[in-house]
């Protein structure tokens, strides 16, 4: 692993640290199957898919995002009490929102920050088969977004199946619908507006490194 990706490391395991010397929500266990399930995959491809330093820092930030919304669960992470306290206002209140959205931002991280480890991935999967030619990058995007949206909705049938098996008080605190019906549509319509992003981040990029 070079000095870039060692870094970044420490500094989420500082940030884990940091996060856990409250006490633990009680459905906290629940909230940890993803933590370790991405856990694994980030060790898995440090070793196997070498992701580029920007990939590695995505998936670092969106693990950092769950872990956040794992400490508090959802539903009740404190932002309005953060914004208050660094800036004297309530986002809540300015926005008169009537629900704890952070959830929302981390449905739209997942595909904004999960767009680049995928189309990592798959560079490397591709290169793997010997192909002759390199994946194109336009098809490389498009199947990221894919398996990006893929994933979301691989995650909502499990939040369905907790919904089923689980008390209505942890499957409320794990899933984080608030009683909104449409909830899993939303959280799907924010992942794929964050892989759109990311895709024309990236191509602004290109532009400008050519120009």
């Amino acid at each position: 692993m070079d000095r870039q990706k060692l870094a970044i490391l420490a500094t989420f395991l500082l940030m884990v640290v940091s996060l856990y010397k409250a006490p633990f929500p009680a459905e906290q266990w629940l909230q940890h199957i993803p933590t370790v399930a991405m856990l694994l995959g980030l060790l898995w491809s440090t070793s196997n898919a070498r992701l580029s330093s920007i990939a590695f820092a995505c998936a670092i930030s969106f693990i950092v995002l769950h872990i956040i919304g794992a400490r508090w669960t959802y539903s009740n992470v404190p932002y309005d009490a953060w914004c208050e306290s660094l800036f004297g206002r309530n986002l809540s209140d300015q926005f008169a929102w009537q629900r704890n959205h952070y959830d929302r931002l981390v449905h739209f991280a997942s595909g904004c920050l999960g767009v680049p480890v995928a189309f990592d991935w798959l560079q490397q999967m591709w290169g793997t088969a010997h192909s002759p030619s390199p994946l194109p990058r336009r098809w490389g995007w498009f199947l990221s977004i894919c398996i990006v949206m893929a994933v979301g909705a691989a995650y909502e049938v499990l939040e369905w199946q907790i919904a089923m098996f689980f008390s209505p008080a942890q499957a409320e605190a794990y899933n984080g619908q608030q009683g909104d019906l449409w909830d899993a549509q939303k959280d799907l319509c924010l992942a794929g507006m964050g892989s759109l992003l990311a895709v024309g981040i990236h191509g602004i990029g290109a532009e400008l490194r050519r120009g």
